[in-house]
């Protein structure tokens, strides 16, 4: 039964970036999905048909939403879909939302200016919190997260000592880390898409030894689907999770004169959290990321999580555990657990919802 009696219009993407090609947006998977589970009526608008036809999407958003008479608009803006009057035209008939999952480097370009015209305002960024406040906007502070695969119950059950938990593990869980001795399909892979901070870093591995297996738009082995990523996290004793930010080191600069004007021009010079911190360890994978602000918020660092800040670091590490399967197994069961408590889409649409309406049903 779902713990809203409500009414939402949810304003989407169907598709990822509006390309059926690429298959079912997350916005869809992720957002719209969870959000069915906890309120009654939900319904969704998709956008992807009238993307170069901005005048005609609003048109009929705006029928639909008179049509629909809902209890909270939700959007994720994408980039200029709607027009201020649009959207205070909207505000003023009925509740709405807005997801902005990428303040660290689009708050003063994107989302402060679009912000004031939403009742309701989430951000993944909680050093753009007091940013918001600043424009007269009470920002609620949430996170990326994922999708998880089983039941909850199925997540590793990590008790504080850590012997006893491995025997909680099973080969055949799909949700939880493999076993010591499980059969893994590679040593160390990647997942995302290919670009030139990427493709340097995955370099320098394989120049001192490390080869990288590495999946997604713009790689030899392409894009996957959200089920074969899942398996590669899982059978994978190392998964790498690369920012796609620029990046200053030095090196990586002076590699090419392409690089260095790339970082100068670049709008991302720092990292964030994304929904890959939560996804691989959802999935029973060990992740290795690089350090972003605030990661520690979400898992243990060391316990939960490892994390390096160079690529020296990151392949001291990555023999470290490939020689030390017991103490990663540890950390990716405790981070699996981790994460199906606390980190799946459902929870953070839970306490999104239970800040916009206090009382349920």
């Amino acid at each position: 039964m779902a713990q809203w009696n409500k009414k939402i219009l949810t304003v989407l993407m169907e598709w990822d970036y509006c390309d059926p090609k690429r298959g079912p947006s997350m916005e869809k998977e992720c957002f719209y999905k969870n959000l069915a589970k906890l309120v009654a009526n939900v319904e969704p608008f998709w956008y992807d048909a009238y993307i170069d036809n901005i005048p005609k999407l609003q048109e009929l958003l705006v029928e639909k939403a008179r049509a629909y008479n809902p209890d909270l608009m939700f959007f994720i803006p994408y980039k200029n879909q709607f027009s201020a009057e649009t959207l205070d035209l909207l505000k003023n008939k009925w509740p709405t939302c807005a997801w902005f999952g990428d303040d660290t480097w689009r708050f003063e370009s994107y989302s402060s200016k679009l912000a004031p015209y939403f009742t309701h305002v989430c951000t993944t960024d909680i050093f753009s919190v007091e940013k918001y406040k600043k424009i007269g906007v009470e920002p609620i502070l949430t996170q990326w997260a994922a999708q998880p695969l089983a039941a909850p119950s199925s997540f590793a059950k990590v008790s504080e000592g850590r012997g006893p938990a491995k025997l909680l593990l099973s080969e055949a869980d799909p949700a939880a880390p493999l076993p010591p001795g499980g059969e893994y399909r590679y040593a160390v892979s990647f997942v995302g898409a290919k670009n030139s901070v990427r493709s340097w870093f995955v370099r320098v591995l394989g120049d001192s030894g490390i080869p990288v297996e590495c999946f997604g738009h713009g790689w030899p082995n392409g894009k996957v689907s959200q089920n074969e990523m899942n398996k590669i996290f899982r059978g994978s004793r190392i998964n790498l999770n690369l920012s796609n930010s620029a990046t200053p080191d030095l090196r990586y600069l002076v590699s090419s004169p392409r690089n260095f004007v790339s970082y100068i021009i670049a709008n991302k010079t720092s990292g964030q959290i994304k929904a890959r911190n939560f996804e691989i360890p959802l999935a029973g994978g060990f992740q290795l990321t690089n350090y972003v602000a605030g990661l520690e918020r979400y898992f243990k660092i060391g316990e939960e999580v490892a994390v390096f800040a160079t690529p020296e670091e990151c392949a001291a590490q990555i023999r470290y555990y490939l020689a030390n399967e017991g103490e990663r197994i540890t950390i990716a069961m405790a981070g699996n657990a981790r994460a199906g408590r606390e980190h799946t889409y459902l929870s953070r649409f839970e306490k999104i919802l239970s800040t916009i309406w206090p009382q349920k049903n």
